[in-house]
């Protein structure tokens, strides 16, 4: 059995308010932090922004996802992704899942999801750079020769 490195982390959702004449205000993933703990809660209220911790959420590292946390360590700053979802209402959102996987964010979104990206501490910089050093090696990429210089048979042949 492969044990796979996992950390608890928790996230954090930030309203802010906006100028717009269709919304009074606006939601998004601001951060992640190593798991706090309890329930979610308001961590700040003031001048109309409010900003909202939800502890307990796991991300987990699977050799299959090994090339999507490469390209999000080799993109020179490595973050998380957050995928977050509204309440039946539609009014209040929450953190649903958290990945560091590019290409796991990037197929949530292929199915709808909203996903936002989120900067990392480098504790969690240093752990996913850690795995991926230690689990991933780029497939060496192939060279494709044109066909003219594959020999006689792999010519176009001239009609007459």
């Amino acid at each position: 059995m492969h044990e796979k490195p996992s950390m608890r982390v928790a996230v954090i959702l930030e309203r802010k308010p906006v100028s717009s004449r269709w919304a009074t205000h606006q939601w998004q993933a601001a951060s992640i932090l190593p798991d706090v703990g309890g329930e979610a809660r308001v961590l700040l209220e003031r001048e109309g922004t409010l900003q909202k911790i939800f502890p307990g959420f796991m991300v987990t590292h699977y050799r299959d996802e090994a090339e999507g946390y490469y390209l999000n360590v080799s993109s020179g700053e490595p973050c998380a992704f957050v995928s977050v979802r509204t309440d039946e209402e539609g009014e209040e959102p929450y953190p649903f899942q958290v990945t560091a996987s590019y290409n796991e964010a990037a197929r949530w979104m292929d199915g709808g999801e909203r996903v936002e990206k989120v900067a990392v501490d480098l504790a969690f910089a240093a752990w996913l750079g850690e795995w991926v050093e230690a689990n991933y090696r780029p497939e060496p990429k192939e060279r494709i020769r044109p066909r003219s210089f594959k020999g006689r048979e792999g010519r176009i042949r001239e009609r007459g």
